[in-house]
């Protein structure tokens, strides 16, 4: 059976996709896997060594789907269940089994606080749309399988042995869910441990400004100076990450590293939390409870809609600090 499942963004929703192809490629031996995303996220269809075939959205639906039609797939697991997608598998005229959004139960936690979200992660409802097939979650940890040329020598780029340093991810696509340069500040000095900052190319300069503020300390900039799966290399030879939600979290959690999780505007309620269902590590989230303007979105925003940020400027730097020294 030739399948094609579709997933166009972002890192962490492909991330969290792995799981389902490793349980069709296992539990369905006749199977080949395609999958189909957006260029940008190229190299990280690479972190799955179940995925038989990559293809990559065009700007246009049309040229995508003539593309595809040469492939003659049996099957499409519709993953992301938006309107191009609805378009692009129209056109295929394949059996396509999509996966359930929730949009509506989203806007009712987003917007009027009403929560009615299940009680379960995303990946299980991934699992809800190949259950049609007979492909059953096997609960075991997510697979990100680094090649050797992905892998960064920390004791030559940076004088750390593995599992010595803290990593931190302080890059998001939006800001809200970003941990202020002011809070992690407060959260890293006077932690003995040494320190890599990760992040792409737009976050270099707030890590440049971290390291002249907590110059006495063992700190290296790494952000913008390594590709996706070269930061996700530093991420597994870490000895704990601090991480706000972003993708380098979902990643972290295919390794055997503790997470420290900072949650600002996004709730985990969501489903989108750190997927360990083996769980033999620790994983801790910080909250700030009690605030009735959050969740504001289920993505987030370039500032605070409410203009106060309460929901990272009131995390407790004390606790993450000390949840940090403790691993």
């Amino acid at each position: 059976m030739k399948i094609l499942v579709i997933r166009f963004s972002s890192i962490g929703d492909i991330v969290l996709t792995f799981p389902v192809v490793r349980c069709i490629k296992q539990q369905l031996p006749d199977s080949e896997v395609h999958f189909l995303t957006k260029p940008t996220f190229e190299s990280l269809l690479t972190a799955s060594e179940f995925i038989d075939k990559s293809h990559f959205l065009g700007s246009d639906i049309k040229q995508t789907a003539n593309a595809l039609k040469l492939e003659k797939f049996d099957l499409i697991i519709d993953l992301h269940n938006n309107l191009r997608t609805h378009l692009l598998t129209l056109k295929l005229g394949v059996k396509c089994y999509r996966f359930p959004k929730l949009n509506f139960k989203k806007w009712l936690l987003t917007f009027l606080k009403i929560d009615k979200m299940p009680s379960t992660h995303v990946v299980n409802r991934y699992f809800e749309t190949v259950a049609k097939i007979g492909v059953k979650n096997d609960k075991k940890n997510n697979q990100f399988h680094l090649s050797s040329e992905s892998t960064v020598n920390v004791l030559t780029s940076y004088q750390l042995e593995a599992k010595s340093y803290l990593a931190v991810a302080i890059g998001a696509q939006f800001a809200t869910k970003r941990i202020p340069g002011a809070k992690l500040i407060e959260i890293l000095e006077h932690l003995r441990l040494p320190i890599i900052l990760l992040g792409g190319k737009e976050d270099s300069r707030q890590a440049a400004i971290l390291c002249q503020q907590l110059s006495n300390q063992k700190i290296y900039n790494a952000c913008g100076k390594h590709s996706l799966l070269e930061s996700a290399s530093l991420v597994e030879q870490a000895k704990v990450l601090l991480t706000n939600d972003t993708g380098l979290m979902h990643i972290a959690a295919c390794f055997a590293i503790p997470i420290v999780s900072v949650w600002g505007n996004t709730v985990p309620e969501l489903g989108m939390y750190a997927y360990k269902p083996e769980k033999e590590v620790k994983i801790v989230q910080f909250q700030v409870p009690n605030l009735s303007c959050r969740p504001c979105s289920k993505i987030g925003f370039q500032s605070c809609p409410k203009k106060h940020f309460d929901c990272m400027m009131k995390q407790d730097s004390v606790a993450i600090r000390k949840e940090i020294e403790s691993n």
